[in-house]
């Protein structure tokens, strides 16, 4: 048994590039690079590894922690978890940057490897730069604050604890039933600190993702409530697509007549145009999708974690008639709203189930087709939509007067409603175009009306919502699929909060086009101040002088090298569509875009905090209106 002597650093750096993953008979890396941000507590460790030899891992240079995090986020979300890309940050600061993208990825359950540096293990020079000091823990560094956020969470401070580390860390990550992300903290002095270590440590290593098999008795229990429904519907969730489970979700589909409804999560999983999807489910659902949850009398989960987006709060379903059957790998998920549990692969699961159904066919007949037509015509008015000075009555309440309404068309020089912007985009790029967005009314907007002709084109994180995914995620999109257009769709609102990851692209020469929607405000939080009976407070973009903020994002993108286009009609955004793809640099389209004109309601309801005592009778009468739903919504 031979030894190889290595700092903590650079065994590190060639453990990572012997890990493999097999899935399907297909075996291949899975850490693909590594993104950098270098301080003091990294560049002399990893940063020397690295520079040493960094075998086939790629290096990118991130401009902020948070966003590089989120581009290797998506770049695994992209690649359906089975690649990743490891993060390593300095002490402080810049491992407190990664706390939202560690919450993204634990929310969406989406592996991805933080590598923060920490303070010095023998604390002899302590308090170090960047060092925060706890009286009841000398122990307690920035770097604790991302355990709750990690699936497993470890502190090096000696050489050899590394080995068990991370050979429990790639257990975690290559575990469909309970990836997210891992971080390992690594003191400073340590990454520099040699080691004899055993050289078994460094073979290649395979990690297999042999699919879960279900049970006999999950078989034909899951079997016998399909068989005794007469209303069955397929909730799509993010476990359905990193299974692959396209295939055998049509073929029971079409051969039992069983509509699908899509999570954020599960959306294009099964491509929009396939005769039995009826879209979106839940607050941010199609009117189609959510008519047949109300019917339904068996919800069949199909890796799904149930959000209170997709579930409607707990009121989408009929909770007093319907039955629930939930199929996931994960046993947490699989037991909620009461399930009948199949803890197993969704694909694996779906293919044995299909000869235990045969005969079987649904009560539907020609239920879904009309459904779906009916949702068709909606999204083709809602692509239509035009402003009129003298009475504006887009989808949503207009809870703006025709006066302000009139004031934002002057100031941003536009008469252009988002979903006429959005589906124009929709029909104009290709279709193999890979889109990503997350925060704000955009990601409602796309699972409602974007319609993805192929599967794994869409990569929407909803699951924590995270302001700056958009942009960040665009890159480790690209980074995942060279050869596709990305598009981020960005509201002004989150391209303010984090667009670091452009410089990173333009840098690089990985070409991404952002479409960026600007109606001067944070439109959906300023629907759900007035909705709920509050005025517009603090959430539109206005200056001291109360005008409303006019931002040129064409010429901040132009500064930064990227091609820019300014947009404020349908013809001026599909030209500029047309040429951002001619381009090999990355473009920005500043679409200039009304309030309140975005998609809302279709028989949803979302539970949120109104307030039980107010000054304001439009408040009392929104908190009523939440008492009594509260009544029809499932309390556990």
């Amino acid at each position: 048994m031979g030894k190889i002597r290595l700092t903590t650093a650079q065994a590190l750096v060639k453990f990572l590039n012997q890990q493999y993953i097999h899935v399907d008979n297909h075996e291949f890396p899975f850490v693909e690079g590594i993104f950098t941000l270098f301080g003091h507590g990294n560049v002399l460790g990893i940063g020397q590894a690295l520079e040493q030899d960094p075998g086939h891992l790629k290096v990118f240079q991130g401009k902020n922690e948070q966003g590089m995090a989120h581009a290797a986020i998506a770049f695994s979300k992209q690649h359906l978890r089975q690649k990743i890309y490891a993060v390593t940050t300095s002490v402080g600061p810049g491992a407190a940057n990664l706390a939202a993208a560690a919450g993204t990825a634990l929310a969406n359950n989406i592996p991805v490897l933080f590598l923060p540096g920490d303070t010095f293990a023998t604390r002899q020079p302590d308090p170090v730069l960047q060092q925060i000091e706890q009286e009841y823990s000398f122990s307690v560094t920035t770097n604790d604050a991302l355990k709750p956020l990690s699936r497993y969470w470890d502190r090096i401070t000696r050489p050899e604890q590394l080995m068990t580390a991370l050979i429990r860390a790639f257990e975690v990550l290559t575990d469909p039933a309970k990836t997210g992300p891992v971080t390992i903290c690594l003191s400073q002095d340590v990454e520099g600190e040699a080691f004899d270590y055993d050289s078994n440590f460094f073979k290649k290593r395979i990690h297999y993702l042999d699919r879960k098999v279900p049970s006999e008795r999950e078989l034909h229990g899951a079997a016998k409530l399909i068989k005794e429904s007469k209303r069955p519907l397929f909730v799509i969730g993010g476990g359905a697509k990193y299974s692959q489970a396209r295939d055998i979700l049509i073929e029971l589909s079409e051969k039992h007549k069983i509509p699908l409804v899509e999570t954020q999560a599960g959306k294009a999983t099964v491509e929009s145009q396939f005769t039995n999807n009826l879209g979106g489910l839940g607050i941010t659902g199609t009117l189609a999708a959510n008519r047949a949850a109300k019917k339904a009398d068996l919800i069949i989960g199909v890796g799904t974690r149930y959000t209170d987006f997709s579930t409607s709060s707990k009121s989408a379903f009929d909770f007093e008639h319907a039955k629930f059957l939930n199929i996931n790998v994960n046993r947490m998920h699989a037991y909620k709203l009461d399930a009948f549990q199949v803890v197993a692969d969704a694909k694996l699961t779906l293919e044995h189930l299909a000869p235990l159904l045969k005969g079987y066919e649904t009560e539907y007949k020609d239920e879904i087709k009309a459904l779906k037509a009916e949702w068709n015509r909606e999204r083709e008015r809602l692509g239509k939509i035009t402003f009129k000075r003298e009475n504006f009555e887009p989808e949503i309440k207009n809870q703006f007067s025709q006066e302000i309404l009139n004031e934002y068309a002057d100031a941003l020089n536009t008469e252009l409603a988002q979903t006429t912007a959005l589906i124009a985009v929709n029909n104009t790029i290709d279709s193999e175009s890979i889109i990503i967005t997350s925060s704000g009314s955009l990601p409602g907007d796309v699972q409602r009306i974007w319609n993805s002709s192929i599967p794994n084109t869409y990569n929407v994180e909803y699951g924590y919502s995270c302001m700056g995914y958009e942009i960040s995620g665009a890159l480790g999109v690209k980074l995942a699929e060279p050869d596709k257009e990305v598009y981020s769709l960005v509201g002004d609102g989150s391209f303010y909060m984090l667009h670091s990851e452009l410089i990173t692209a333009l840098q690089y020469g990985q070409k991404i086009n952002i479409v960026l929607f600007d109606n001067a405000g944070f439109g959906c939080i300023n629907n759900l101040q007035m909705e709920h009976g509050g005025g517009s407070f603090a959430t539109e973009f206005r200056t001291f002088d109360n005008k409303i903020l006019n931002v040129d994002f064409a010429k901040v993108a132009e500064g930064y090298g990227a091609k820019t286009y300014r947009v404020n009609t349908v013809k001026q955004l599909k030209d500029a569509l047309i040429d951002a793809k001619k381009q090999t640099v990355s473009t920005l389209i500043d679409i200039k875009v009304l309030p309140k004109t975005m998609t809302d309601g279709y028989e949803s309801w979302w539970n949120v905090g109104v307030v039980e005592v107010s000054e304001k009778d439009s408040i009392h009468k929104a908190y009523e209106e939440k008492v009594q739903m509260r009544k029809i919504a499932k309390q556990y």
